[in-house]
């Protein structure tokens, strides 16, 4: 944690690099343009970025049952979808029950967005689905085979779900695609996923899934699965990054980065816990566990207030962004930073 007004962030999409990172944020075609990068700072030779500016706060939305918002993810839809109602789709949700998966849209990452105006787009009573006290997390998946907005969401703590969409907006449920008891004994909670393309030729593999796990000992870690088409999945049994490996309490938020043939997830830690970003390199194949510190220093003061969280990456016109959980869980806002 940092006391800088205007920290000095961590990204690391380069604009000349058209990778697989780029598919798995749904960067658009024309994000992939070279633009000018900047010097390597971070660990793994990922740049800087700064912050920008705050994107959505609570207390400015129509639908706001909680006062509270959450896990941002950004993804393009100009030249995906027929008819977007902008260049550019974000989807957050409150957390506390009854949650509510949101959308806004807008013609840049660095705003302004729109509020969609009949949030939720997916709320916590689907049937005949499912009741259940709240969704949250929404995170979206831009399949391109199938050429449809893939939706993962929890619902309760202890499930993911997956819907699809031809639209973005208008989602149809599919399945149940984990849950805690397809997890260690103990387990308590499965949640916050997210779900990158990503080849993995000995598993057969052409999806992969990163999300937190809580149990009996109540310390949260990064777990993973794999998959051959994103809805029937396996589970390692083992978290893919412990808490204790980079001494937090709690982790969580995972988001996948590739570069240079390697494979790397960023994910937060709890306030106590110092609040930044970190960065553990994987590799391609997820055989790999090199922690390599910060990629990110929230500041100790506006806007971050000692937390940042659940990083969504993307590219606009070749400039890299990262919108993410700006403040102290449920009482912070979405921020956006560039590259």
């Amino acid at each position: 944690m940092t006391e800088p007004h205007h920290p000095s962030r961590r990204f690391f999409l380069r604009g000349a690099m058209a990778t697989s990172a780029v598919i798995a944020v749904g960067a658009t075609a024309e994000a992939a343009s070279a633009a000018p990068a900047p010097a390597a700072a971070a660990p793994g030779g990922f740049p800087d970025y700064r912050y920008i500016k705050t994107l959505l706060t609570p207390s400015q939305l129509r639908y706001n049952p909680t006062g509270e918002i959450i896990f941002p993810c950004v993804r393009g839809a100009s030249g995906r979808l027929a008819a977007p109602l902008g260049r550019y789709y974000l989807y957050y949700a409150p957390h506390d029950a009854p949650g509510g998966i949101c959308l806004a849209y807008g013609d840049s990452i660095e705003g302004p967005f729109t509020e969609y105006p009949r949030n939720p787009i997916v709320s916590n009573n689907w049937q005949p689905h499912y009741s259940v006290s709240h969704v949250s997390s929404p995170h979206v998946l831009w399949n391109e085979s199938a050429k449809e907005m893939w939706l993962y969401f929890h619902g309760e703590n202890t499930t993911t779900r997956l819907a699809r969409s031809k639209d973005g907006v208008n989602f149809t449920y599919d399945k149940v695609v984990l849950s805690a008891s397809m997890m260690p004994a103990g387990t308590t909670e499965t949640s916050y996923a997210r779900v990158f393309a990503h080849e993995l030729p000995a598993r057969n593999a052409h999806f992969v899934m990163l999300f937190m796990l809580n149990n009996t000992t109540n310390h949260r870690d990064i777990c993973w699965g794999w998959s051959p088409d994103g809805r029937q999945w396996t589970f390692d049994q083992k978290p893919l990054i412990s808490h204790a490996d980079v001494g937090a309490v709690n982790i969580g938020g995972p988001h996948l980065l590739t570069r240079d043939g390697s494979a790397y997830v960023v994910y937060n830690k709890d306030k106590e816990s110092g609040g930044d970003l970190m960065i553990t390199e994987v590799g391609a194949d997820f055989t790999r566990r090199d922690h390599l510190g910060p990629f990110y220093n929230s500041s100790a003061g506006a806007p971050d207030n000692g937390r940042s969280a659940a990083p969504s990456f993307g590219t606009q016109d070749g400039a890299p962004y990262m919108v993410y959980e700006s403040g102290e869980r449920l009482k912070g806002a979405i921020a956006v930073a560039r590259g």
